[in-house]
């Protein structure tokens, strides 16, 4: 981890980034400053981004663990309100501004279009230093669960991706509900899945007795 520490995220992210293109226009600026000018709120909409592919039913075996390592360098810098770690050569690497204008540009529109979904509310969840370092374990154990090698699985890696959306998107937008939501579908994701390692525990190793098991359970129930 850098020593670089993340501004609190007290405006909306449509402004934040409009904000930063307008600080870095007409120059070159390195990853480093980057990330430190988009903050908090760039990386959580990123990581959320990174889950989206997950939404899917069933995904692609290791793309769990190829963008989860990211998005647990994510959790991880939420967590203790730093950067996350990156080489130094990366992290000093200067970026084309002309290419970099686009983007910022590009990522304001796409988050003024949610922003009417979510809004600032239940502050209690953001707003100390502390609750936020829960936040940050939280994320990274959802991702740990949507990491777990399951990929053929009907929803082992759809419901943390779920998860993981909704609390980087409330994280970035101090939006207390969708980070309760977050919590809640994070809890059903580890009960499905921890029923489904122990399920495949008992049937041998097998996954896919487990899963039916657990369906053939659950449609009973």
């Amino acid at each position: 981890m850098t020593a670089v520490q993340f501004r609190n995220a007290e405006v909306r992210l449509s402004e934040a980034l409009q904000a930063t293109r307008a600080t870095v226009q007409g120059h070159r600026v390195t990853l480093r400053e980057l990330l430190g000018f988009v903050g908090e709120q760039g990386l959580l909409v990123f990581c959320a981004i990174l889950a989206m592919p997950f939404l899917l039913p069933i995904t692609l075996p290791f793309m769990s663990t190829a963008l989860g390592f990211p998005m647990l360098l994510i959790g991880a810098a939420v967590a203790f309100n730093r950067l996350p770690w990156l080489p130094a050569r990366l992290l000093d690497y200067a970026l084309p501004s002309d290419t970099l204008q686009q983007v910022l540009e590009r990522a304001a529109r796409a988050a003024a279009r949610f922003e009417h979904l979510v809004r600032p509310r239940l502050f209690g969840l953001t707003a100390t230093p502390v609750i936020n370092v829960v936040n940050g374990l939280v994320l990274v154990i959802t991702v740990l669960l949507l990491m777990m090698p399951l990929p053929l699985v009907p929803f082992a890696n759809t419901l943390p991706a779920i998860g993981i959306i909704l609390l980087c998107l409330g994280l970035a937008e101090r939006d207390g509900v969708l980070i309760l939501l977050g919590y809640l579908v994070s809890i059903v994701s580890g009960l499905y899945i921890g029923a489904l390692l122990w399920l495949a525990a008992k049937a041998g190793g097998n996954l896919d007795v487990a899963f039916a098991t657990l369906r053939e359970f659950l449609q009973r129930f």
